[in-house]
């Protein structure tokens, strides 16, 4: 038998699988029109106020440094795997662990420049506390 009727049939369960469900969810389901549901917004909430809504320019840096460090974690465990193997087969010490300390360092060098312009620093927003002070 060919390889390519299997993965044709996983291909045709793949795509089945959901339009069959989309299928017997319209038919299943009930229909209560109302003027919510037919707005242009998500859960049938009517919308209230515009739509542009400012972020805290914090969150993205905040989001950015995470981002920055979690790809860090994702390049040092292949050292951290291949460390030991390397200083059995007699690799220098030096030769190890120099290139990932240079890499921590920098990374390091850019969280300490980061904190000390204040990117790290949660910074409430001028409506949050507009509104904490009205309340």
């Amino acid at each position: 038998m060919n390889q390519w009727i299997a993965v044709g049939a996983l291909g045709v369960v793949a795509v089945g699988i959901p339009l069959g469900m989309m299928a017997a969810s319209s038919m299943l389901r009930p229909t209560v029109p109302e003027q919510g549901k037919s707005a242009i917004y998500e859960s049938g909430e009517v919308p209230t106020g515009t739509a542009r809504v400012q972020f805290n320019i914090q969150y993205y840096m905040v989001a950015l440094l995470f981002v920055i460090f979690d790809v860090e974690t994702v390049l040092i465990f292949p050292w951290t795997v291949i460390y030991r193997p390397a200083l059995e087969e007699g690799v220098p010490l030096v030769t190890l662990l120099a290139p990932m300390l240079v890499f921590i360092g920098i990374l390091v060098v850019g969280l300490v420049w980061a904190w000390r312009n204040g990117a790290v620093e949660w910074v409430a927003s001028p409506r949050a506390l507009k509104e904490k002070t009205e309340s």
